[in-house]
């Protein structure tokens, strides 16, 4: 029988530390090279020409080296880093090569969960909503500054009060050289990031509307163009999921579960997954439940559940459901059926 290889790759931002282990376990090679799809094929072709897998952990350039190892034609898998932790942590010393020798164990007794690689056009989409929501936290961080500021002389500026934000607090400091001194650098700060928000949100109508599957999941009631943007940029392909519940899993949008013995309890929700998305969700939730005109299935639902169990943990369970009925609307390349809509039970 042919020799077969297994490769661990430890990876940083300059270079790689690799390991090679033969069907035994042995360690036929261990070295470095440099963070480069082209630096890392030559050296695994060179020591493990009939390499079965190469495996490395999910991290910042996991995405990016997965695909380019794939176009060398390596069968890489990208490992999921809290599932690999187990096995790296028996290890007596924490090193880089270490780490190489422990993921080579890994994918050579297939004791690991492997991450869907998602493409490069869902990267990119997913980097352009959190680059707008960075920048909407931050022109939100800079008004709450502003208002701090201004409260500490007896002013205040209302949220939802008449006109521009920029425009009453121009009025407020208008008498008061001190206070405009200090404010206005933080207002042209707030102004300019607004300017940058609006140009974002430019990008992500445009990307919208020329996406056939974010205007179908914008027919589902509570999901706009955000969410269903993100919604597309972390799923990538709704084939990845054979059941639509198993979105409400992997979004974290599921109660843990412990049971040991007598004992058996649900907790709070596991928060795993795409903490961007999962906020998305709750605030359709939220638009569905408390803003939405018209009436569904869903919100019937919804609403009677909140009676039952409160209305966070109902806008929660609310949220799952509008997971998996997005998947649903995805996946069958349909538009959501008002007069059908899909309720299940809690």
């Amino acid at each position: 029988m042919d020799q077969q290889y297994y490769v661990g790759l430890d990876v940083s931002l300059e270079t790689t530390s690799i390991c090679v282990v033969d069907q035994s376990g042995a360690i036929i090679w261990r070295g470095k090279c440099s963070t480069e799809p082209e630096a890392i094929s030559q050296t695994v072709r060179t020591h493990a020409p009939s390499a079965v897998r190469v495996g490395l952990e999910t991290g910042q350039m996991s995405n990016w080296l997965t695909l380019q190892l794939h176009k060398h034609g390596l069968p890489v898998v990208c490992l999921d880093a809290r599932h690999a932790k187990g096995a790296l942590s028996m290890q007596l010393n924490k090193t880089d090569a270490n780490d190489a020798h422990g993921l080579a164990e890994v994918v050579r007794t297939g004791w690991f969960r492997e991450v869907a690689i998602k493409s490069m056009d869902a990267q990119a989409l997913r980097m352009l909503l959190m680059a707008r929501a960075q920048l909407v936290s931050q022109r939100q961080a800079v008004a709450n500054n502003i208002r701090g500021l201004l409260k500490t002389f007896g002013f205040v500026i209302a949220r939802g009060s008449k006109g521009p934000f920029a425009v009453r607090v121009r009025e407020v400091i208008a008498d008061n050289a001190t206070l405009a001194v200090i404010i206005e650098p933080l207002l042209l700060a707030w102004q300019a990031i607004r300017e940058q928000v609006d140009a974002l949100d430019r990008q992500v109508n445009l990307r919208a509307k020329t996406d056939a599957a974010a205007r179908r999941l914008m027919t589902v009631p509570g999901v706009g163009v955000i969410v269903a943007l993100a919604y597309t940029a972390v799923i990538d392909n709704p084939n990845r999921f054979k059941r639509g519940t198993s979105v409400g899993a992997y979004l974290g949008l599921t109660p843990r579960r412990y049971q040991s013995g007598e004992v058996d309890k649900a907790g709070s929700i596991s928060k795993c997954g795409d903490g961007l998305l999962r906020s998305y969700l709750f605030e359709a939730a939220n638009v569905l439940l408390s803003r939405h005109p018209r009436s569904c299935k869903l919100k019937t639902w919804g609403l009677a559940l909140a009676k039952r169990i409160g209305t966070r943990r109902a806008k929660v369970a609310v949220a799952r459901k509008l997971a998996i009925v997005m998947h649903r609307v995805w996946k069958d390349d349909c538009d959501f059926n008002w007069g059908d809509a899909p309720a299940a039970a809690a």
